[in-house]
C-alpha cells in the first residue's frame, strides 16, 4: 500500500498505466519494464530478472540496472515493491487488470458461462496486453494470453448458441475472427449462428471470407467439416441460378 493508504491499478491491458487511488503515477519505461515483468510473472528472483530484461548485458551491468530500476521505483513509488533480498515482488495492494482477466478465462475453463455474457465479452475483446511493446519476453505473453482468449471466446460461442443466445455468440464468434480470421472453429460457430437465426446469405458470407483468406494466406481449402455447414445453401443458390 502507498503512504497516502490508498492501494494501486496497474493496467497492462490496451495501455500502460498505473494509478495510486485516482492520481496517475508517471514513472520511466525502464521501471515500466521491471513492475510488469513482476505483474505477470509474480515474484522473481534477481538473477531471473536481469535475465529477463537485460539479456544482452553483463550479469555485473545487468545487476546494476536493476538496482537503479529498484531504488527509483521505490523513491517515486514507495509501497509498490516488496523487496525480499534475493526476491521481488508487487506489492498485494496492486490490482492488476491482466489478472482479472485471467481468473475469468480460468473459471470460464473450469465451469462453463455462468455470468453477466455481456461484460465478459466487453473485457476479453478489450485484453490487448501491451500493444507496441516488443521485448520477447512480452511478445510471448501476448502471443498466450491471445491464445487463452480464443478459447475463451469459443466457449461463449458455443455455449451461448446451444442457449440460443444467438446474440451473444454471434458477437463472440466474430470477436474471435477478429483475433484469428482463419480460427476455423470461430468461423463454424459464425455460420451454425447465423443459420440458426435464419441469415443464409450471411452465412455464405462468412464461409466465402474464410475460404478466400484460407487460400491467399496458406493456399489451402476448407476443411470438409466447414463446407458440410453450408452445403446446401450453395446447392440451393446453384439451382436457383440454373432455373432463371
Amino acid at each position: 500500500m502507498g503512504n497516502d493508504g490508498c492501494g494501486f491499478q496497474l493496467s497492462l491491458l490496451q495501455t500502460w498505466q498505473l494509478c495510486r487511488g485516482t492520481k496517475v503515477v508517471h514513472v520511466a519505461a525502464r521501471q515500466q519494464r521491471l513492475i510488469t515483468a513482476l505483474a505477470i510473472n509474480g515474484p522473481r528472483p534477481r538473477g531471473y530478472l536481469v535475465g529477463l530484461l537485460w539479456p544482452e548485458c553483463r550479469e555485473s551491468r545487468a545487476l546494476e540496472s536493476l538496482r537503479v530500476s529498484i531504488h527509483l521505483v521505490s523513491r517515486q513509488v514507495p509501497g509498490l515493491l516488496i523487496n525480499g533480498g534475493t526476491v521481488l515482488s508487487l506489492s498485494e495492494m496492486v490490482d492488476v487488470d491482466l489478472h482479472r482477466v485471467r481468473a475469468q478465462i480460468r473459471e470460464l475453463r473450469r465451469t462453463g458461462l455462468n455470468g453477466n455474457v455481456a461484460s465478459c465479452l466487453h473485457q476479453l475483446r478489450d485484453a490487448d496486453l501491451l500493444p507496441g511493446w516488443y521485448d520477447d519476453w512480452v511478445l510471448f505473453e501476448q502471443s498466450r494470453l491471445r491464445q487463452a482468449r480464443l478459447h475463451a471466446l469459443q466457449i461463449i460461442a458455443r455455449e451461448s448458441l446451444t442457449r440460443c443466445d444467438y446474440e451473444s455468440a454471434l458477437e463472440a464468434s466474430e470477436a474471435a475472427l477478429e483475433l484469428e480470421p482463419l480460427y476455423e472453429s470461430a468461423v463454424g460457430l459464425l455460420i451454425q449462428t447465423e443459420r440458426k437465426q435464419g441469415n443464409n446469405a450471411a452465412a455464405l458470407r462468412a464461409f466465402d471470407k474464410y475460404q478466400a483468406k484460407l487460400k491467399e494466406d496458406m493456399g489451402l481449402v476448407p476443411s470438409e467439416a466447414i463446407r458440410r455447414l453450408v452445403a446446401d445453401i450453395i446447392v440451393g443458390a446453384t439451382l436457383q441460378t440454373k432455373e432463371r
